[in-house]
């Protein structure tokens, strides 16, 4: 199963490569789907490709369905 994995960019380089937070780590993924994303915003990332800007409530709200889930394994 392959899953995209909501992030905050936190650094934008140009329209194509910007970097997000992912746990204690900084990771360098495209935007080349997302042009319009701008620092602070969540992303959808799958496979390094910001796919789809979310809204914040949005991507928290999945991020704690995710360590929901991952809690009760």
């Amino acid at each position: 199963m392959c899953l995209g994995v909501p992030l905050k960019i936190i650094e934008k380089v140009d329209d194509k490569i910007a970097y997000v937070q992912m746990g204690g780590s900084k990771m360098e993924i495209s935007i080349v789907f997302t042009p319009e994303a701008k620092v602070g915003d969540y992303v959808l990332v799958h496979a390094g490709f910001a796919i789809r800007v979310l809204e914040e409530d949005h991507a928290l709200e999945i991020r704690n369905l995710v360590a929901d889930y991952e809690n009760k394994k």
